[in-house]
């Protein structure tokens, strides 16, 4: 098993030293859902929600989750982000939504949080504005997809478990 990065000689938790690493171009992408009830699912396609557009609002929660994730995940670091995006898609044999987004830096650590943290914020966002229709909604399968950069190299995910 391999060591882990964040904890020190005596298991305690700590931030890993990056400066001695070089930039690269970095870019990570992630996914996740959201299921609810058919009519949950209309009222959000039709733009008719009493809370106003949740497509539109997720979206721009799910960037700036991405842009304060050194802020709510305790030893990530703070990044210069070059690039964020969240897309949201309906997927009726869900029935639900898709979130994916993307995070890109150039720098000496990756953006896989940054991206996760933009699909976590951006599903959360659609609850919080669509439970009136649907309590019972659930966000499920929040993944990284794949991660392109830095001296690990690129990886992309086969398949979801």
């Amino acid at each position: 098993m391999k060591n882990l990065t964040h904890t020190d000689a005596a298991g305690r938790a700590r931030m890993v030293e990056v400066a001695s690493k070089g930039d690269t171009a970095r870019t990570a992408r992630a996914e996740g859902s959201i299921t609810m009830n058919a009519h949950a699912l209309d009222a959000i396609e039709g733009n008719v929600v009493s809370k106003g557009d949740v497509v539109g609002t997720a979206r721009i929660a799910g960037i700036m989750a991405a842009k304060k994730t050194a802020e709510l995940i305790p030893l990530c670091h703070p990044l210069m982000l070059t690039d964020v995006g969240v897309d949201i898609d309906i997927d009726r044999a869900l029935p639900g939504l898709r979130v994916s987004a993307w995070a890109s830096t150039r720098g000496p650590t990756g953006v896989e949080m940054e991206a996760l943290t933009a699909v976590t914020v951006a599903l959360l966002t659609i609850y919080d504005m669509a439970k009136a229709l649907d309590r019972g909604m659930e966000i499920s399968a929040v993944h990284l997809t794949e991660k392109r950069g830095g001296k690990s190299g690129d990886w992309q995910r086969d398949s979801v478990k």
